[in-house]
């Protein structure tokens, strides 16, 4: 008699064991089953430059050696670079006394051969050789078949294993150009709307704080409500290069400062370290932080002992942009450096189409009319209009083909700086205007209008109500 029918009989004997088995059959012929898990791995600063670099040319080693299995055991592993591509020599003129950290392009395949997947190069180091080093950077990463993600290209889109996690990176750290960003701000709740609508995961990647500040400051707490008010399922921080106490913002887990991963500083604080554990399954991830320290006279990190800030689950978006019985997911390229995302419409989980590169800044359905759904979409194009490339509203229609524009807007009334679907009625479109005009253009004024409109079939119309405006005004400017 065949074994497994044998043991099978024994197991009927006993009643635990029967039903454990009748459970397993009826999942099974249902064809219900856990989903496959998924662990990413979010690491902190990383230099490979100044005394780090002269360690591991010493050494003749990877300095991430001691790490690397834990890496290998992870879907996806995300560090933050900090420095540029190129030579010393090439350094952004001045008068900071910020450090320059230079990068030598060959040095990149270290952070390939650890299992690094995605690099983060949005901070205060991405432009210590200017605009021509952070180009080489980017480069050198995709070179070595690692993402970059950087504003620019945010929201970048993964597809993990079935589930879509969008990553956006933030810097609000004055490099040696003295840029930064500044929140709130227009173009980051665009990013964050659009990683909404395209993914079930949402993680911010910022560069923020107060340096070898053991806890976060008024401006990161404020920037960590205003970034999950506005869609992050998870905040992920670097910066202070010591570790600041993860904490839950509003329900969302936010880990403040991650402290130094791969550096070479010597204050004791600095060379403790947390890397961020992600544990994606079955509609719910949790968080946890893993401990790494580097021991004296060494900068290379080595896992901790412990496991530290264990949260508890939280559920995640189970399904991206759906319409009309079609799901879209995003595919994230780059067209002659521009980045552009490409959406594959799904029914029953076959792909039944794809549309060419697209240059999206935001996208949402909504049914205009209260009878058909329709996708809004705020992409970049250029026209004569203007003469600039700059946000245009696309109406579209969808079917068994594809995407076919039922409207295409030039900019509606005014110069376009956001829009938006009213949460409350779709038939309202809110719109952000610079304050000037497309008779007397003026691109440097700061002055902005809110106006709001209503879809008539063939187009929007303006609409004159003050109860709607000042609505269309807290969803756009707050």
């Amino acid at each position: 008699m065949d074994k497994t029918v044998c043991h099978l009989q024994k197991c009927f004997r006993k009643p635990n064991h029967l039903l454990l088995i009748l459970v397993f059959l009826l999942i099974t012929q249902s064809g219900i089953a856990q989903e496959s898990k998924i662990r990413v791995l979010f690491v902190g600063d990383i230099l490979l430059s100044r005394n780090v670099r002269t360690e591991f040319q010493t050494r003749n080693s990877s300095p991430f050696e001691a790490i690397k299995p834990l890496f290998k055991s992870a879907d996806f592993v995300i560090g933050n670079l900090e420095g540029a591509v190129g030579y010393k020599s090439d350094q952004y003129p001045s008068k900071s006394d910020s450090p320059v950290f230079d990068i030598d392009s060959t040095h990149i395949r270290l952070l390939k051969d650890a299992g690094f997947n995605v690099i983060t190069c949005e901070n205060n180091h991405s432009f210590d050789l200017g605009e021509d080093g952070k180009r080489k950077t980017i480069e050198a990463l995709r070179t070595f078949e690692i993402t970059p993600v950087y504003l620019g290209n945010s929201p970048q889109f993964f597809m993990v294993k079935d589930v879509v996690i969008a990553i956006v990176t933030i810097n609000m750290i004055p490099g040696r150009d003295l840029s930064s960003n500044q929140i709130p701000s227009v173009e980051i709740k665009q990013k964050l709307r659009l990683a909404c609508s395209l993914a079930n995961m949402v993680i911010v990647s910022i560069h923020w704080g107060s340096e070898l500040l053991e806890w976060p400051n008024k401006v990161q707490r404020e920037t960590a409500s205003w970034l999950i008010k506005n869609g992050a399922d998870l905040i992920i921080g670097s910066h202070p290069h010591v570790i600041q106490k993860p904490d839950m913002v509003d329900g969302k887990p936010v880990f403040f400062s991650l402290g130094n991963h791969l550096f070479d500083q010597k204050y004791p604080q600095t060379k403790e370290g947390l890397m961020v554990g992600i544990t994606i399954q079955n509609g719910q991830y949790q968080c946890e932080g893993i401990t790494t320290h580097t021991k004296p006279n060494s900068f290379y990190p080595e896992t901790g002992d412990t496991v530290h800030y264990k949260l508890e689950p939280l559920t995640f978006k189970k399904s991206t942009l759906t319409i009309n019985n079609y799901t879209l997911k995003p595919i994230s390229v780059s067209v002659n450096g521009q980045p552009k995302l490409i959406l594959e419409a799904y029914q029953k989980g076959k792909r039944v189409w794809s549309t060419h590169p697209m240059s999206i800044v935001t996208i949402t359905s909504g049914k205009l009319d209260e009878k058909h759904e329709y996708l809004f979409a705020l992409e970049k194009h250029y026209s004569n209009l203007d003469s600039e490339i700059s946000l245009r509203p696309y109406v579209y229609d969808i079917d068994y083909k594809g995407l076919f524009a039922k409207w295409r807007g030039s900019a509606l009334a005014w110069p376009l700086l956001d829009a938006i679907l009213s949460p409350y009625n779709n038939k309202i479109l809110c719109a952000l205007h610079r304050g000037d005009s497309f008779i007397i253009p003026d691109k440097t004024t700061t002055t902005t209008r809110v106006v709001a409109y209503q879809w008539s079939g063939f187009g929007f119309k303006g609409i004159n109500d003050s109860t709607i405006c000042e609505s269309c005004r807290k969803l756009l400017v707050e």
